[in-house]
C-alpha cells in the first residue's frame, strides 16, 4: 500500500480511530496495530507475509534463548544462527541471481562452460530494511545492551510497525520497542507536528520527486541523444529526485507514526547543505550509516589503529552500503566513490570538522559537496557501469542534442524546498520551524501555507509513483 494512494487515505482514518479507541488497553491496541501493519504489507503480496512472520518468531526465539544462556560458545551461536538467517533471506531474494550471473560470466571467461540455475522471484518490499532491524535486536541482547522481551505481540509489532516498515527509518528496538511496550495517550500536540511532517513529506514526494521523475527518466533513457547541458540537468535533477522520494517518505513515516503516539528517529538532516562528504553520510539515510556504523564499522576497529585498518574499514563500510541498495555493479561502484572521497578527510582527521549547522559563508563548499555528490549518483541512477560512463562522457565531449522541458513552476517548487529546508536546517522539518518561529504569531499566516502545500499535493496528484527505495 503506497502512501500516495486512496486505499491509503482510507485506511490510515479508520486505523487511528479505532487504534486510540483502544487506548485503555494496551495489548487491543497493539494486536490493532499489528493487524494493521500486516494489511499495509499484505497489500502488495500476501505471500510475502509469511517472510516477515518467519523473521520475527525466528528472532523472537533466538532472543529468548541469548538472554538466558551463559555458555559464551552457545551464545555466539545463537547470534550466528539470527545473522545465517536474516541474511540468507537477503541472500536469496536479493542477491543469489547477482553472484550466479556473475560465476557465471567469469566461468565463461576462463574457458568453463556453466548453467547456473536462477530464481524467478519477485524481492518482497522493505525486507532489507525489517531484516536488519531484527538483526539489531539479537546483537543488542548478545552484547548486553538490551534485555528481550517477552511480549511477542510487542515484539510482531515493532517489526511490523506498518509507517516505517517497507522504506525506514531503520529502527533500534531500544527505541522504539519500549514505546510499544508501554502505555500510549493522545497528544494533541505531537499529532498536530506529526501532520505537519506528513504535509512537508508529502509536498517532497508529489509536488517534487513525482514531477521530476519523468524528466530524469527521459535524460537517463538516452544519453546519447541529449546534450551535456540536459544530462546535467538530468544529473541535478536525480539528486533532488532521490532527495525528496526517500527524505519525503521518512517525513510521511515519522509524522504518521506520531499520530499513534510514537517517536521515529531522524532521517535526514538536510544533507545537501553539507560542506564535506563526511557530513553528507551524518545528514543522508542517518538510520542506515549509524546502522554500519554500529555493527559493522567500530567492530571492525573504526578509525583506530594502523593506517591500512582505517583505509579497510573504511571501504567496508561504504561498499557494503552500496550493495546493501541493490545487487548491480553500479552501486558497489557508488559505495566505492564514497569510500574514496571520504577517506582522504579521515586520514587528514578531517572527518569531525563539520558538526555545526552550516551558515551562508559555507556556500562554496556547499556546493562542491553537492556537485561531488550528484556525480556520484549518475553510477547509482544507471542500469549499469556502460551506462553510467557513457552518459558521463557525453557531458564531458560537450554533446549536442535535445534539451529538457523544465517548466518554471517546477523550478519555483525546488526553490521553495531548499528556502524552506535553509530556514528549517537547525530543526527537524522546514513546517516546524516556521510554524514555531517566523509564522507563530500568525494563524492564518500558517494555516494559508499549509492550505497552498496541500493544494500543490492534490494539482500534481497523478498517477501514483512509488518510492525509489522500495527497490531495496
Amino acid at each position: 500500500m503506497l502512501f500516495n494512494s486512496l486505499s491509503f487515505a482510507v485506511f490510515l482514518p479508520i486505523v487511528f480511530a479505532l487504534y486510540w479507541a483502544l487506548s485503555n488497553s494496551l495489548r487491543s491496541q497493539n494486536i490493532m496495530l499489528l493487524a494493521a501493519s500486516y494489511i499495509f504489507y499484505g497489500w502488495w503480496d500476501v505471500r510475502f507475509l509469511s517472510l516477515i512472520l518467519a523473521s520475527t518468531a525466528v528472532d523472537y526465539l533466538l532472543g529468548q534463548n541469548l538472554a538466558i544462556a551463559t555458555n559464551t560458545l552457545k551464545r555466539k551461536l545463537l547470534l550466528t544462527a539470527s545473522m545465517f538467517f536474516n541474511l540468507g533471506l537477503l541472500g536469496i531474494f536479493k542477491y543469489y541471481n547477482f553472484f550466479m550471473e556473475n560465476f557465471m560470466e567469469m566461468a565463461n571467461i576462463i574457458g568453463f562452460s556453466t548453467n547456473p540455475t536462477l530464481l524467478n522471484i519477485a524481492l518482497p518490499v522493505g525486507i532489507s530494511f525489517y531484516t536488519f532491524q531484527t538483526m539489531s535486536y539479537t546483537i543488542d541482547i548478545y552484547r548486553n545492551k538490551l534485555g528481550p522481551t517477552k511480549d511477542f505481540i510487542a515484539f510482531a509489532a515493532f517489526v511490523g510497525y506498518f509507517p516505517q516498515l517497507v522504506a525506514g527509518p531503520i529502527e533500534r528496538a531500544s527505541n522504539l520497542l519500549p514505546q510499544i511496550s508501554k502505555s500510549r495517550y493522545f497528544d494533541y500536540q505531537k499529532a498536530v507536528d506529526g501532520m505537519r511532517q506528513g504535509l512537508w513529506g508529502f509536498f517532497k514526494k508529489v509536488v517534487i520527486a513525482d514531477a521530476v521523475a519523468p524528466l530524469v527518466d527521459q535524460a537517463f533513457g538516452d544519453p546519447n541523444g541529449y546534450s551535456a547541458i540536459a544530462l546535467i540537468a538530468g544529473a541535478l535533477l536525480f539528486s533532488i529526485q532521490i532527495y525528496c522520494d526517500f527524505s519525503g517518505y521518512s517525513d510521511i513515516a515519522i509524522g504518521i507514526s506520531k499520530l499513534f503516539g510514537i517517536d521515529l528517529m531522524q532521517n535526514f538532516r538536510t544533507p545537501y547543505f553539507s560542506r564535506d562528504i563526511a557530513e553528507f553520510w551524518r545528514r543522508w539515510h542517518i538510520s542506515l550509516s549509524t546502522w554500519f556504523r554500529d555493527y559493522l564499522y567500530i567492530p571492525l576497529g573504526g578509525s583506530r589503529g594502523a593506517t591500512l585498518l582505517k583505509i579497510r574499514n573504511t571501504f567496508a563500510i561504504f561498499i557494503v552500503s552500496g550493495f546493501w541498495h541493490g545487487s548491480n555493479w553500479t552501486f558497489i561502484t557508488w559505495g566505492l566513490i564514497n569510500a574514496l572521497l571520504f577517506l582522504p578527510l579521515l586520514l587528514a582527521k578531517q572527518n569531525r570538522n563539520n558538526l555545526n549547522n552550516p551558515e551562508i559563508k559555507d556556500l562554496h563548499r556547499i556546493l562542491l559537496t553537492f556537485s561531488i555528490t550528484t556525480i556520484a549518483w549518475i553510477f547509482f541512477r544507471a542500469d549499469s557501469l556502460s551506462h553510467a560512463i557513457d552518459y558521463l562522457q557525453n557531458i564531458a565531449l560537450w554533446n549536442e542534442g535535445k534539451s529538457l522541458s523544465i517548466k518554471p513552476t517546477l523550478i519555483a517548487c525546488v526553490a521553495l524546498l531548499f528556502i524552506g529546508d535553509w530556514i528549517g536546517r537547525k530543526h527537524d522539518f522546514a513546517l516546524n520551524t516556521l510554524s514555531e518561529g517566523v509564522l507563530s504569531k500568525s494563524t492564518l499566516l500558517r494555516l494559508t501555507l499549509y492550505m497552498c502545500l496541500a493544494y500543490l499535493i492534490l494539482l500534481y496528484s497523478g498517477e501514483q509513483q512509488s518510492f525509489i527505495y522500495f527497490q531495496f
